[in-house]
């Protein structure tokens, strides 16, 4: 089946959750399922059950309280997001598969990058020797999935120190740009590829992963 991509640069947080939502609400079984690929000005969101006491202190970074599994997580520029509109119930596809395939498709994508990482069946998410590198979290409604995932690649991690990450204390977080060889804290290196490039080689890991192709759309 085949799911539409598009990449939409810098996105507010709040407009595109209630984007997302709608799109839902106004989904049908024959819609067309879509990812979106983005980035988020900083920001911390919670997830539904999440508990504010995870936020360790105010800082002037907002804190949105979103209906998404999980608990906090910080996002912000040089974080690849990838947001997955998915008909499950078409697809056949139970919440468990769901992550164990997203976490599939960041586990190879981040190995072609020489980095190797693992899922953790206890806590969803990708990991680099016990360090947080990639968030997930969904919701499911009328029988479609929407959020998805958060990828560190080359971002400021301080203010992850101002939160239990994913409501765990003490949970280190790492990024792509820490882990390739020798790599300078700059955007510029020419051993990370842009953002543009490393969001079409992380979209189809997620199509392999999902078994399914590329859909051409016109723009939004």
């Amino acid at each position: 089946m085949a799911i539409i991509v598009r990449q939409l640069g810098l996105c507010d947080y709040q407009q595109t959750w209630d984007t997302m939502r709608n799109f839902v609400d106004a989904a049908t079984t024959d819609s067309d399922e879509e990812i979106w690929l983005l980035q988020h000005p900083p920001v911390y969101t919670l997830g539904r059950s999440g508990k504010r006491e995870h936020l360790l202190r105010e800082t002037a970074i907002p804190l949105i309280h979103s209906d998404r599994g999980g608990q906090i997580t910080y996002h912000a520029p040089g974080q690849l997001v990838a947001y997955l509109m998915l008909n499950i119930s078409r697809r056949r596809l139970g919440l468990r598969h769901l992550v164990r395939a997203l976490e599939t498709a960041i586990i190879n994508f981040l190995a072609v990058h020489n980095i190797i990482a693992n899922g953790d069946n206890t806590a969803p998410g990708v990991y680099v020797d016990g360090a947080k590198i990639a968030a997930l979290g969904l919701r499911l409604r009328r029988g479609w999935s929407y959020h998805g995932i958060s990828l560190n690649v080359n971002m400021d991690l301080a203010p992850f120190g101002d939160i239990n990450p994913c409501g765990y204390q003490g949970l280190a977080v790492t990024q792509i740009i820490d882990l390739l060889p020798s790599s300078p804290p700059s955007s510029q290196s020419p051993r990370l590829p842009s953002l543009d490039a490393l969001q079409s080689e992380l979209t189809q890991h997620l199509l392999a992963a999902l078994n399914a192709t590329e859909q051409p759309a016109a723009a939004i």
